[in-house]
This record gives structure tokens, sequence and C-alpha cells, in this order.
């Protein structure tokens, strides 16, 4: 959807969403609504005289408005009971949702303080605690009595419920009737699928509508829909709302374009310096670029802005562990989540950090708190995946693979871990597949032919395995691995040694002089190369003699190459790589997940499902 021309209509709905959202404490939505209200300072709106500042008290009965102010005062100050009881016999909508929504937080309150630590994020005493207040709000809706931000209301606790699907129906019910009510576009987001279903909701035709898609477009990972989408916002004149770029320095940070996205994030701080909203993600950015310098100057920043504030410690976390002191890191990430328990970063980081620290257990603890808050949260499925990994526990490492790699789909790393596993459960076809699909799409880490090329040895058939090695060795300079490499160049050394190509065999194995693990096994190869050299010119010699003692007027051919001198000791790659351009190692479209038929190595199938008792 196209973001409306008049940006005076655009203005003139937010200034009445915030003084609808300030009424009913309604904090958070408020000041995202004055972020974007600020975006667009050079759009003016008449103040005098307009009907969102004259509709401060509407919604308020007369006889209600004191009861309403005693309890808004308690509500701010969080004495959430006090709240509740002063307007418990309001009956107009806003001193009504101020009851439901003071009654709501102090349940959730009450629940988070008396966890005993941070450990557990849900409870299952959550149907226990909201069972009176969801009765009221189930009775009317279906009395049809409720309005926008009561469904609100009620879809968050739905929500909470895991009651997903009734819940998607009433946030949906909740953006018809206030479509500026944001807290609600950002509790569906999470519950979208898919693209299909996304296209799918019946939203209303509001300019919130487009902010809402590109938000949740990068949620679900398709970052270049939602980069379009907040450009062309941008060109429309939202260039100067905080909120656009933020987003599309995640976006871009998910395409792994690290360095435009810590680009983004250095000219917000230089917008807004006192910002602390995402920069735990601009932190991690910091730390993948091994920033240290940076990381450190923020470090001391967020801790004079707001030294209890999650966000900033997860930024201290992430200092301290980019300088390997992993218990302060994690230290730092439980204070994060005493401070708020449903804080993402924190418990996936918390889990990273345990994972280092050998703990195992801990480690799986956290990752499955992080899926709890978001279960699109691929690096804690991967983790989970990883600490199933070194516990040996195949089928479950399998299964929490299987999730992060339909999370990203296009993620080399993540076909590169189910193919490894699904080569321990000795299930070859699958693991084929899972390699070459990671070729295809970008092998980040470059070890997806590598895998291939030594699942085939394993199976003992060189000849497929031979191409992949060569392809995987045409860019040496880019391998991390040398062992790897290294592997490799012998691997070749023999084959080409084997089929009497001295040539060859004997350029792969100076290759591996270079490497001490693999020097004496290289050394004996070009010894035994030498040995067949001298043999085959031996056996020319005899050869040539006994041919001129029958032939002795015979002039030699002058024009005969010679034996092996005349051959280049360089490695034809264009001839050596024929064999795997041919198989099926090649770029394939994205989005087509279908392996070519023509290709050398045959078309495999994944299951789709497994049996942990197999």
């Amino acid at each position: 959807m196209n973001p409306p021309v008049n940006l005076t209509v655009v203005k003139q709905d937010i200034l009445v969403g915030m003084v609808e959202c300030e009424k009913r404490c309604l904090m958070q939505c408020t000041k995202w609504l004055a972020e974007l209200n600020h975006g667009l300072s050079d759009t003016t709106v008449e103040l005098h005289g307009n009907a969102a500042l004259q509709n401060v008290f509407g919604g308020i009965d007369d006889t209600e408005y004191d009861s309403y102010l005693l309890a808004k005062s308690y509500f701010l100050v969080r004495e959430y009971d006090r709240s509740a009881y002063f307007t418990r016999n309001c009956v107009s909508p806003v001193p009504k949702f101020l009851h439901l929504y003071a009654t709501y937080m102090s349940k959730e309150k009450k629940r988070l303080d008396n966890m005993t630590d941070s450990s557990v994020v849900s409870s299952v005493n959550h149907a226990k605690d909201f069972s009176e207040l969801l009765s009221i709000l189930r009775t009317e809706h279906s009395q049809q009595s409720l309005d926008g931000y009561c469904l609100y209301l009620y879809g968050v606790i739905l929500k909470k419920l895991d009651l997903t699907d009734i819940a998607v129906r009433v946030f949906v019910e909740a953006i018809n009737a206030e479509p500026t009510l944001w807290s609600a576009w950002l509790e569906l987001a999470p519950l979208v699928n898919d693209k299909r279903m996304l296209e799918g909701l019946k939203l209303p035709k509001h300019w919130m509508k487009s902010i809402f898609e590109g938000y949740t477009y990068i949620e679900l990972f398709q970052n270049d829909e939602g980069i379009k989408i907040f450009e062309n916002l941008q060109k429309n004149g939202f260039s100067k709302c905080i909120f656009i770029p933020t987003l599309l320095a995640i976006a871009y940070s998910n395409k792994r374009d690290v360095d435009r996205s810590i680009d983004i994030f250095q000219h917000l701080q230089s917008v807004d310096p006192y910002r602390l909203d995402n920069l735990d993600s601009y932190s991690n950015l910091l730390f993948v670029k091994d920033m240290k310098t940076e990381m450190s100057h923020l470090a001391h920043k967020v801790v004079e802005i707001n030294k209890y504030s999650p966000e900033t410690c997860c930024v201290v976390g992430n200092y301290y562990s980019i300088r390997s002191d992993h218990y302060k890191a994690v230290m730092y990430f439980q204070r994060a989540l005493k401070l708020n328990p449903r804080y993402l970063s924190a418990w996936t980081l918390m889990g990273h950090e345990f994972m280092e620290m050998k703990n195992t257990n801990a480690a799986i603890q956290s990752y499955r708190q992080a899926v709890e808050v978001n279960k699109r949260d691929f690096r804690a499925w991967y983790g989970l995946g990883q600490a199933y990994e070194i516990l040996k526990m195949t089928f479950y490492s399998l299964y929490y693979y299987k999730a992060a790699q339909q999370l990203r789909p296009y993620d080399s790393r993540m076909l590169v871990a189910l193919g490894e596993t699904y080569e321990k459960l000795n299930k070859v076809a699958d693991a084929l597949k899972c390699y070459q699909k990671a070729y295809n799409v970008g092998d980040i880490e470059g070890v997806a032919l590598y895998s291939m090329a030594k699942l085939y040895e394993k199976q003992g058939e060189t000849e497929k395995a031979i191409p992949a090695f060569i392809k995987f060795c045409s860019d040496d300079k880019l391998i991390a691995d040398k062992a790897s490499l290294c592997h490799a160049y012998m691997t070749l050394g023999n084959y080409y040694e084997k089929l009497e190509d001295l040539d060859k065999a004997s350029y792969f194995a100076y290759k591996c002089l270079d490497y001490e693990e693999m020097k004496r096994e290289a050394e004996s190869l070009l010894k035994s190369i030498a040995n067949k050299r001298a043999h085959k010119a031996t056996t020319s010699g005899v050869q040539a003699t006994a041919s001129e003692a029958a032939k002795p007027e015979e002039k030699p051919d002058t024009d005969a190459p010679d034996t092996y001198g005349a051959e280049d000791m360089e490695m034809d790659e264009t001839n050596l790589s024929k064999r795997i351009d041919g198989e099926s190692i090649r770029d394939e479209e994205p989005g087509n997940n279908e392996l070519a038929e023509s290709s050398g190595i045959h078309e495999f199938h994944m299951e789709d499902t497994y049996d942990v008792n197999e």
C-alpha cells in the first residue's frame, strides 16, 4: 500500500491517537506516536480549535472524572491495585479501560515479583491469574460492547494464554476500531506466520498499514520487501521519523550488510544521542566486527544515560563478552532479565555465553526461554541445535536445526548444520541435498563443498568427490580452515598420482608442503611421483633404443612433444572444473528449492518429519 500524500491528515491522526493513548496510560504507544509526530515536524497543523486537543475530556463521564484522575495518578506511580479499586464502578469508556488495564498490570506485576529467579519467563498459572479478567472481557466481547482499546487488552490476554487464532482475530478487530493504536499492530506482528497470512488479514486501508507491513516483513526475515516499503515511506515524507531508519538498520543487519547497518545506527546516535532503544542490536553489530574501542565507548555512554535499563545491561554484557569475561557478561544479562523478564536479546546472548563457558544445560535453559518470548528467534533455535549436538542427542539436534532452517531458508549455516546432522544419522541423500543447497544459496562459511566432497569420499564415490574438491580449492585464499584445504590438496594429489597424471599430482603435492601436518605425506607422494617419472623415462629410453635398432635409417621427429616437459605445471582450472560445472554445483535462483534434474548429483528429498525413537 502506498503511503498517503496528505501528511496533514497523518499528523492529525497521530495527535488524536496520542491524546487517546495518554488518557488510558498506554505510555509506550504514546511515546511511539510522539516520535513519529516529531519526525513530521515540517508538516504543520492548526492547534487552536483542533478537535484532537478538545477531546482531552472525551470518553469520561463528568461524575467519574474525579475518580478517573485519582486512578490515573496511582497508575502512573505503579500502584495498580489502588487504580483499579477507584475505577471499579466506572462505566464510561476511558475509566472502564483504565480499570481493566490496571487489573491486568497488577496481576502481571505480582506474577513477575513472585518469580524466585530469572530462569522462567512463563508460568502455568497464567490461566488462573487472568481467569476473572478473561471472563469479563469474553462476556463483553460477545455482547460487542468492547471498544478498540479494550479489544487490544483482550487480545493481549488471549495471546498470553497461547490462544493464538482467537487473539489474531481480536487484534484485527482492535486495529480496525483504532488504527493509530500501534500497540495492537505490534502485538499482532509476531503472530503472523508468513507472507500469505499477512496478505490475508482484513486490515484497514490506513497509512499505519504500510508501517506494519514493513515491520512484519522484517520480522519474517523477508528483508527486501521490508526495505522497499520503508524506503518508499522515507521518500513520501517520513524521512525524519527515527523509527524508519532503525528498522532499515535491522533489515540490513539481517542481510549481513553489517557496515551499512552500523552507519545507520551511528547516524541515529548523532540525531538522538540519548536514545537507548535497539542499542543492543547496534552492540551486536560492533561485536561481529570486533570493534572493541567503539563497544567500550558505547558501554560507558549508556551507563551514563541510564544504568538500570535492560538495553544498558545488554550493551555492557556484550562489552564483557568481547573481552572474554563471560562470567561478568552473564551477570549483566541476568540483570537485564530482572528488569524485563521478556527481554529477548538477553536470553539469547546469555545462552551464547553459557555455551562459551561449556555450561550446556544452562545454555539450553536460556535458549528455551528466548523461544518462549519469540518463536521466530532463529538464533535461539540454532543454539539449541548446537547444545544438543554437544550432548550427542542427534535427533533433538535435528529438530532444532530444522526449526532454524525454516526461519532462515537461505542461510547456508543452517543448511550445513542440518546436513552434518543428517550425515551423523547416516541419511546420506538428505545430507548431500543440504550441502548442495548451502553452496547454491551462497556458502557464508565456505565449508559446504568440502563437506559434500568428504561425504562422497566416505561413500567411496571418488569420481563425484574430486570435482567438489577442485571447486573447493579454486579460491584457496578465502578458505579459513587450512586443515580442510590441505586435506583437499592431498586427496587430489593422490587421485592424479593413481591416474598417472604426474604433473597435476605434483602440483597438489607441492601445495601440501606449506602445511606442517601434511608435509611428510606430501614428501612421500612427491617421492613416489619422482620414481614413476624415472621409471617412465627409463622405459621410454629402452623403447627408443629398440626402435632405433629396428629402424637405423629413420630420422627422429623433431616436432614430437617432450614426454612431460611441455605440459604446464600450473593447474588448468578450466579443465579441472569441467566435471563439477557439469554436475549440480551451480547457483540456484532464490526461492527455487528444486535441484536441477540434469545434475550429476541425483535429486534427493529431505524428510519433513522424523521419529525421535528411530
